[in-house]
């Protein structure tokens, strides 16, 4: 009784199940709360503290880059590394997109929907940490630190405008296709 009801609250149909659109809530709040590790508030505080004083280094300005040293050679990853997880994530991207758009499975669907969007976003952030890791090499070699964040915080808010951009299509592309999907399979048939 009690694991045919927690079956039946899990429900494989996909697109018609609350849950499903509870976990695409909850991924898209979740990507956007850090920028490759970076909390988005710790740009904020720095871009207006480059607004008030420009030129200056203020506290802010040093706790981005702190963060940044902290978070960004973490996603430095060998060619090796790089292109193993690429070939991992396209097989389970493209075997989910044959099982769901070819064999018509909701739940494959529903995570294409979920997933490649997010790919693309991971490509992105793995571009934005290479960009910013030079960003602090050249902090390093002498670079004021007004100017460094500078950069830094162009090259995020660059990256935090593609993933709102982003964000947007696919939500708006999933609720389409789900709709679609719920009109032409009725009842779940």
């Amino acid at each position: 009784m009690f694991l045919t009801d927690i079956l039946s609250f899990l429900d494989a149909r996909s697109f018609s199940s609350p849950w499903f659109w509870a976990v695409l809530l909850t991924v898209w709040t979740l990507s956007g709360r850090r920028v490759v590790g970076i909390p988005v508030d710790v740009p904020a505080q720095a871009a207006r503290a480059l607004r008030e004083q420009p030129g200056e280094a203020s506290a802010e300005v040093f706790a981005l880059l702190d963060w940044m040293s902290l978070s960004v050679p973490r996603w430095q990853a060998g060619p090796r590394t790089g292109a193993v997880l690429t070939a991992l994530i396209c097989f389970a991207l493209s075997v989910l997109a044959i099982l769901g758009f070819s064999f018509g499975l909701e739940m494959a669907q529903a995570l294409v929907l979920i997933g490649l969007p997010q790919a693309l976003l991971l490509a992105l952030r793995a571009r934005l940490a290479g960009q910013l890791y030079w960003v602090l090499e050249a902090a390093e070699l002498g670079q004021p630190a007004a100017e460094a964040a500078a950069e830094a915080l162009r090259r995020i808010n660059r990256y935090r405008i593609l993933h709102g951009i982003i964000s947007v299509l696919a939500v708006v592309v999933t609720a389409f296709w789900a709709s679609l999907w719920m009109l032409m399979h009725p009842n779940g048939l």
